[in-house]
């Protein structure tokens, strides 16, 4: 039994001109404008279409660090063919890349397990790709996350955390479709939008560090889930979550998203943390005779779980004090003057 997507179902992960041609053909809501392209030839017209606010993107997998931004990471359409031009000399990602409309709004995750016919959504959970605190610097694979207690997001109403679920069940109904059914846990990046929910991507696995997030308050038998994924029918009644806010915090080494210090001793008192109410899942580290090391990767997650999610970043942050060594985390995921700065934006955002 496996209760994973098969390379087919994959291909929603593996290509982003896959996915987004799925969407178009399907008339699938939450699709973006976009075009595919494997040269330069007809760059120019598409970026003066799109009056220059695009995302390039290269059409394969790049850890989560291949999307670049006009406006945040390429200041005008020189820069975005030249980093076009470097995806296509270099195989970025496979070859060939996408240019897409550029997305404003706040980016939140929403996962789900899917059987091949029916979906089952998780908890929603917004992410940290920047390495810096205030959302500033590199891209990184993530530096931590929050959910809430009603399982929405403190920008996030209901009727758009449905809207959501709705396009999440046509993509693995238009995979049943294509012939292809999609077994396993899908994982939807949105961005927010004036217009409502809108896809960045689509991912053939669990979020990381979402699934940090979500896990934990999972109420239910994951291994009768996971069954139920691999034969077709996950038993509805299993798909349960507590009602808990969650804030999970990455530790990762010093340099984390422009180069790592790695090989640097790591000193965690798991005794300690466990006191907190707090959970740490490890990530990459170097198990050596004499200890924890670091890599050029990160390290361990510290999760808080609490009624609100002001005390669940509190009690990550009490965990974060027993984990030492040439490391650095971000400590404003979750507290309460960065969401209310995302909430202002999302009210910014709504009134255009």
């Amino acid at each position: 039994l496996c209760a994973s997507p098969n390379r087919a179902a994959s291909m929603l992960e593996i290509s982003k001109s896959f996915a987004r041609d799925l969407m178009a053909k399907h008339e699938i809501p939450g699709r973006v404008a976009y075009r595919t392209f494997d040269s330069l030839d007809g760059l120019d017209d598409f970026l003066k279409k799109m009056n220059g606010e695009v995302a390039v993107k290269p059409v394969g997998l790049t850890g989560g660090k291949g999307v670049k931004i006009s406006g945040e990471h390429l200041k005008d359409d020189d820069e975005i063919r030249s980093y076009c031009k470097e995806i296509l000399e270099k195989s970025i990602g496979g070859s060939g890349f996408v240019i897409e409309e550029k997305l404003v709004g706040e980016e939140f995750t929403l996962q789900a397990f899917s059987d091949g016919e029916n979906v089952y959504p998780l908890p929603a959970v917004q992410d940290h790709k920047r390495a810096y605190e205030g959302d500033t610097g590199p891209n990184t694979g993530g530096m931590g996350s929050y959910s809430q207690a009603d399982h929405l997001l403190p920008f996030l109403t209901n009727e758009e955390y449905l809207r959501s679920v709705d396009i999440v069940k046509s993509t693995v109904e238009a995979m049943r479709k294509e012939g292809c059914p999609y077994k396993g846990v899908i994982y939807g990046q949105f961005m927010l939008t004036r217009s409502g929910p809108k896809v960045v991507e689509f991912n053939a696995r669990f979020g990381d560090p979402e699934a940090m997030n979500v896990l934990p308050l999972l109420d239910g038998n994951y291994v009768e889930i996971c069954t139920g994924i691999a034969r077709g029918k996950v038993p509805a009644n299993e798909v349960k979550f507590k009602d808990l806010a969650t804030v999970c915090k990455y530790v990762v080494p010093k340099g984390y998203g422009v180069k790592s210090i790695a090989n640097e001793p790591l000193h965690v008192d798991e005794e300690a943390i466990s006191k907190t109410g707090a959970k740490i899942y490890y990530a990459a580290v170097d198990k050596r005779d004499d200890g924890l090391y670091t890599t050029t990767s990160r390290s361990l997650g510290v999760v808080g779980m609490a009624n609100t999610i002001e005390e669940a970043e509190r009690r990550a942050e009490m965990a974060l004090e027993y984990v030492k060594g040439t490391i650095f985390m971000r400590h404003d995921i979750g507290k309460r003057a960065s969401i209310e700065r995302k909430v202002a934006h999302m009210e910014r955002v709504r009134r255009g």
